[in-house]
């Protein structure tokens, strides 16, 4: 069983981070999504939906069965605590299946092992975790114009969740290794990964 390199990929909304790490799960890393599996675990059935409804009361499951994402944030508006109690359920439950992934990752092997991560550098614990940080970074404008067409957000609501995020600065001396991606064609974008792929190991 052979221990594949901690890659840490991260880059803020709209950079591209999620088609990067398509490109380099193509190429034979083994990528572990830390939002993926937190969204899973609020989803129907999920692993964190019956310790939320007792800690928050039944008003913040919808009809599905899944967290009623708005009224939680209705919620954590007027509760400023919320948030932490809803983290402290949720974490440990990812934290667990990020473990359990990258047991099943060493099991085959995998020659890298990339953590897509929005907020790593938000989180106190990730960077000694990890061997190399992958950032994919652009404007701010490109990322509004991105989130603004896929998502449907208005600029401003974009501009909160940037504000809310790491700054670019941050995220950017923190790196080893720079993906810049502004005004790149798949194409290019993945020919910029490809060209990467033996810094990590692939």
């Amino acid at each position: 069983m052979n221990r594949g390199l901690r890659v840490g990929l991260t880059g803020g909304i709209g950079s591209g981070k999620s088609t990067v790490a398509a490109f380099l799960e193509k190429l034979g890393a083994f990528v572990i999504d830390a939002d993926a599996i937190s969204r899973s675990t609020t989803a129907t059935g999920g692993a964190a939906i019956a310790s939320i409804a007792e800690a928050f009361g039944q008003s913040v499951i919808g009809p599905d069965g899944a967290l009623d994402r708005v009224r939680m944030r209705e919620i954590a508006f007027k509760d400023p605590g919320a948030r932490k109690r809803l983290e402290a359920i949720i974490h440990p439950l990812v934290g667990d299946a990020i473990a359990k992934a990258t047991k099943r990752a060493d099991e085959l092997s995998a020659p890298c092992l990339v953590y897509d991560i929005p907020l790593l550098f938000e989180s106190a614990h990730w960077r000694q975790s990890l061997e190399t940080v992958l950032v994919v970074d652009c404007a701010e404008n490109t990322q509004i114009t991105r989130v603004c067409a896929r998502n449907g957000l208005s600029s401003e609501e974009v501009r909160a969740v940037i504000a809310a995020q790491a700054s670019r600065i941050t995220r950017l001396c923190g790196a080893d290794h720079v993906i810049c991606n502004d005004g790149l064609t798949l194409l290019q974008l993945e020919g910029l990964v490809y060209q990467m792929r033996g810094q990590f190991g692939l």
